[in-house]
């Protein structure tokens, strides 16, 4: 009998580690003596009879008996007694992809990368994972290219330039370029997103980066704003491997992405690429557990990753490496495959973000900037959108009618008119000029009026748009030159075509006016 053990009386000594632990308030009411009832996250667990008098054996018996049924859920519970963990930028390092050859954004990547594609009218897309990094304090960024990335490369050490290592402590910005390596894979290019980050997993196993916890990857074409802390901080509070940004999307945009189910934890218990047909149907919804309203819910039944994840250090190497060698993608196979091993977490985003993956996308994201309030701005002071310091003067205007446009600066507008429109940098506008739902991208330099003057005394067409031109739902990629009296407004509303002699596409019934190309004096489009 357990209890001929114990003499007639008991010493007081001062309590042990389990018995703090015991009397926590994890485990709901402190453990007591007599008739005791001990629960834990209300769940009743068992009745127990304890004497007054313990002897050692029934303590030992006691202690290790509730320490196996609780084992599991202690872990998930440890906040309430050990000091909560906070997120520390210097222990998380992001990789931003450069993406493929951008067949969607076409002709905007024919001669660039898809992060280096204008936006806002003095912006690039790439400027907006870097500033979000930058605003929530991650300063070990790795950029990732492959395709047409001269520009990119460019854009980059001009403006994220960090004073050639001075004054960033531990801190860096470098561009990863496709390369070759040894071994039968490293020969090859990039085969996806996730065959980008193995090629380079040895970094992260060399010493100077020990202290690299966790890993962010972004793609570096979309438009939001977001603190990666707040991202960086779920994902430790809940225990996770791997977590995943998401957020709700009705049906007309939910084939476009990778769709997902969690439970009540926010656990992901099933993921699948850009499904279809009866696939995505079977993908939908109840999203009032994200915290939409009924309306809004039945709206947007699906949830959507946004293509961020959140990975621990060791779990990417094990997935990419040893686990899953052969698996190109995160969306379509590495994140559906670490589900099996892995503690997969859904992170909701509730702000405005855009996948600017095509050409309607783009141009839709670009003049929604100009909307009264905008979804998204550039204008935070708290959490700016950087991009290249360029010194240009204030944009000149003379007599102009500008309604709902972004004009950028360094541009000159001569008495024309300006409509729902944005302007980039170094744009010229002459007499007579209407444009309307359009996005000008700009010039990469000047011409004086001199270079001018003599351009039309010999015929030839000079940078911006010309005389009494009309111009209508249209992109104008740079350094085009647009003559006098032409109409763009594609009035046969044809949907696609191919005219790249004429220095001109059309994608999804908006004109696209080449990068450098020439549109001569009364051209009608």
């Amino acid at each position: 009998m357990l209890g001929s053990c114990c003499g007639p009386s008991i010493s007081m000594s001062p309590p042990s580690y389990q018995d703090i632990i015991l009397s926590s308030s994890f485990f709901g009411n402190a453990v007591e003596t007599g008739q005791s009832i001990i629960s834990m996250s209300c769940t009743r667990l068992r009745k127990t009879d304890i004497p007054r008098r313990k002897c050692a054996a029934t303590k030992r018996f006691f202690t290790s008996s509730v320490l196996a049924d609780v084992a599991k859920d202690f872990m998930a519970f440890r906040a309430n007694i050990l000091p909560k963990q906070v997120a520390d930028p210097k222990t998380v390092a992001s990789i931003i992809l450069g993406g493929g050859a951008g067949t969607r954004l076409f002709p905007l990547t024919r001669t660039r990368a898809k992060p280096a594609v204008p936006i806002g009218g003095c912006y690039r897309l790439i400027d907006v994972p870097m500033s979000n990094c930058i605003n929530s304090g991650i300063n070990k960024i790795y950029i990732l290219t492959q395709f047409n990335s001269q520009s990119l490369n460019r854009h980059i050490s001009r403006t994220y330039n960090l004073g050639n290592g001075v004054n960033f402590g531990d801190g860096f910005i470098e561009v990863l370029a496709a390369t070759q390596t040894s071994g039968e894979s490293g020969k090859k290019w990039f085969q996806g997103t996730a065959d980008a980050v193995r090629q380079f997993l040895w970094l992260f196993e060399d010493d100077k980066h020990r202290n690299i916890e966790n890993i962010l990857i972004l793609s570096g074409d979309h438009l939001y704003r977001m603190d990666y802390m707040e991202f960086f901080q779920k994902h430790i509070d809940s225990g996770a491997d791997i977590s995943v940004s998401c957020l709700p999307v009705d049906e007309s945009h939910a084939s476009d992405f990778g769709l997902l189910k969690i439970d009540e934890n926010g656990q992901i218990r099933q993921f699948l690429e850009k499904p279809k047909g009866e696939n995505l149907r079977s993908m939908q919804v109840d999203t009032t557990v994200l915290g939409l309203t009924a309306q809004d819910a039945k709206k947007s039944p699906y949830i959507a990753s946004m293509g961020i994840y959140l990975f621990k250090t060791e779990v990417l190497i094990k997935l990419l490496r040893w686990h899953y060698p052969a698996a190109n993608d995160f969306g379509s196979e590495i994140i559906p495959l670490a589900m099996k091993d892995y503690n997969v977490k859904a992170y909701l985003f509730d702000d405005y973000w855009e996948d600017i993956g095509t050409i309607k996308s783009f141009f839709d994201a670009n003049l929604a900037l100009t909307d009264q309030p905008p979804k998204f701005h550039f204008y935070d002071p708290l959490k700016p959108i950087f991009t290249s310091p360029r010194f240009l003067p204030p944009t000149k205007i003379e007599h102009c009618r500008v309604v709902d446009s972004i004009i950028s600066h360094g541009c000159f507008l001569r008495e024309c008119s300006v409509e729902h429109s944005i302007v980039g940098i170094r744009s010229r506008l002459e007499y007579g000029v209407e444009l309307k739902d359009t996005l000008m991208m700009g010039a990469d330099n000047y011409q004086t009026e001199a270079e001018i003057a003599s351009f039309l005394a010999e015929g030839k067409v000079p940078p911006g748009v010309g005389r009494d031109t009309k111009i209508k739902n249209c992109i104008i990629d740079k350094n085009a030159r647009i003559g006098k009296h032409v109409v763009i407004a594609n009035k046969d509303n044809v949907e696609e075509a191919d005219r790249p002699s004429d220095g001109f596409y059309i994608r999804s019934g908006i004109t696209v006016v080449l990068k450098n190309s020439v549109i001569q004096d009364g051209t009608i489009i």
